[in-house]
């Protein structure tokens, strides 16, 4: 057993500025799946969100968040967030993050849709990669962060698995990914910063990594979960059979990008006044309507008409990968669809970003803290990120420290090595195409209903074969996927209207009463059916 003050399970930007504020006072111990780089906040293009100019207010980002949001934000956690929005910025500034400056010196700030004024400021067009470096290199060199990479975590270790619920949690079983073995992590606190569960999906701008591991592993240790309907599908993700999830920043239509069908015509302005400035969920559901209305694989993104040097200089990343692709976007548009991208739900949390679960806290896309609400606004997320990161670090600081108690080891003398690993790659693959087919940008409900038959299926598979071979990175991964899926679908069916990201046929008016969709767990699970899991 290996005792840290606190445990954080993921290394995106929730992750390593939690890590960051927490080590000059606190020994960390830092999980990640991959490598520190590897996260979903590297792959942000676009910005961040923040009231950084005169012109702007307080008040004119909170009203453009609601409005995003159709009605189910919580207006406390908006203006709880947006008042924020600068001191997050100067601290990001204060470490070195390099961002855009304009002809005058001062920083370069972008409009993105749904915002009504600039605010966004970035780093060209690779925000969360220059963000991301720039934390890595300090969390790397500080002596209280010990980073343990290519690490999993399977479930939460709860006082209530011990017979002693008051005692919370009290850390987690991490499958370290080079080794094959499983580790136990004891801390006073632990950290969900694991990110979204766009993987859950067929097509996903997200990275690999994007499993909902946080969200499974909360819902198991009894929290409660709200809002999993909502899923952000970004209407630009770059349309090639040699290009992964490569996402054609919301910046450039911010910028003055036209959507166009094959035959250039311009189509967003008989979906929505705004156009292309339209919040995501309704270019989204825009470039779906077209598709399927005229049988084609994608739409395309115009920038053609802007000065190429301007193109090269503010969208360099997205020009250099196009143009690797055979596609020049200064003289050429860029073919994109909708791709599943962000998670607007999530575990459920305060504002000092603390669970239902005493001792464990969620920061980022692992949660559903009442900002996003149906649609989350364009470059709000990395300043969630931020935000209720640094709510958790001062809740924590604030409370003594925890003696470590003794946790039992993880058991496998009941289970075997698999003898086939081509059940999870068939359940993988079937599990995300028909999420993508029934539980995707329109609905119905006889498609989710489809979507939970072939869940539970899934579900039986998974934990008969969970419970008789040795834990891997798959079978982690896509055990946490099924139950994601699953709770997507349970919130899908129960919201019997139309709101934000959540279209359905069946319903497509939107009622005048506004209600969360909170699912509450039946009673904290082991985790660990039958086969291995700790000894109790």
């Amino acid at each position: 057993m290996e005792h840290f003050d606190v445990l954080i399970l993921g290394s995106g930007l929730a992750g390593q500025s939690v890590a960051l504020k927490l080590a000059d006072q606190r020994k960390v111990a830092l999980i990640t799946k991959r490598t520190l780089m590897e996260s979903a906040s590297a792959y942000a293009q676009g910005g961040i969100a923040a009231v950084l100019d005169d012109a702007d207010s307080i008040e004119a980002h909170v009203r453009d968040t609601l409005v995003a949001g159709a009605g189910l934000c919580d207006p406390k956690a908006v203006r709880f967030v947006v008042e924020r929005g600068k001191q997050a910025i100067d601290w990001l500034i204060a470490q070195g993050v390099p961002f855009s400056r304009d002809e005058r010196g001062q920083y370069h700030l972008t409009r993105e849709g749904g915002h009504s004024q600039r605010r966004i400021i970035h780093a060209a067009d690779a925000t969360g990669a220059a963000v991301q470096q720039t934390l890595t290199e300090k969390v790397k060199a500080h002596p209280n962060i010990q980073v343990f990479e290519q690490h999993i975590a399977i479930d939460l270790i709860t006082g209530a698995k011990l017979g002693r619920p008051e005692l919370g949690c009290l850390g987690a079983y991490v499958f370290d990914r080079q080794a094959g073995h499983v580790r136990t992590f004891s801390a006073a606190h632990t950290v969900l910063a694991t990110g979204g569960a766009g993987k859950v999906y067929l097509y996903s701008t997200n990275p690999d990594t994007a499993t909902g591991d946080g969200i499974a592993m909360a819902w198991r240790a009894g929290c409660r979960v709200a809002n999993m309907e909502f899923i952000q599908f970004h209407p630009t993700c770059l349309y090639h059979p040699h290009a992964k999830s490569f996402l054609i920043s919301e910046a450039v239509r911010g910028e003055g990008g036209i959507l166009r069908l094959p035959n250039g015509e311009r189509f967003m302005p008989k979906h929505d006044p705004r156009a292309e400035l339209a919040p995501r969920d309704i270019v989204a559901r825009a470039i779906d309507y077209e598709m399927k209305r005229l049988g084609i694989e994608c739409v395309y993104l115009d920038i053609t008409h802007k000065d190429p040097d301007w193109i090269r200089s503010h969208f360099p990343n997205i020009y250099a990968r196009c143009l690797e692709l055979g596609i020049d976007i200064t003289k050429q548009p860029i073919p994109v669809v909708p791709a599943a991208h962000y998670t607007c739900g999530g575990v459920k949390v305060d504002l000092s970003s603390r669970t239902d679960l005493p001792h464990l806290y969620a920061v980022g896309e692992s949660t559903c803290t009442g900002l996003h609400g149906a649609n989350r606004l364009a470059s709000n997320s990395l300043l969630e990120c931020l935000v209720f990161g640094e709510a958790a670090v001062q809740d924590m600081l604030a409370q003594p420290p925890r003696a470590p108690l003794p946790l039992p080891d993880w058991d496998e003398s009941r289970v075997t090595d698999a003898d086939e690993e081509v059940v999870i790659a068939h359940n993988w693959d079937e599990l995300r195409r028909f999420m993508w087919d029934y539980v995707g940008i329109v609905r119905t409900t006889k498609r989710l209903q489809r979507a939970m038959h072939r869940i539970r299926l899934l579900e039986r598979e998974i934990a008969e074969y969970y419970a008789n071979f040795r834990v891997s990175n798959d079978l982690i991964e896509l055990r946490n996927l099924v139950t994601v899926a699953e709770l997507i679908v349970r919130c899908a069916l129960r919201r019997k209207e139309s709101r934000g990201l959540h279209y359905t046929k069946d319903y497509p008016e939107t009622l005048p009463v506004v209600r969360n969709t909170i699912l509450r767990p039946r009673r904290p699970t082991s985790g660990a059916p039958v086969g291995q899991g700790p000894t109790i």
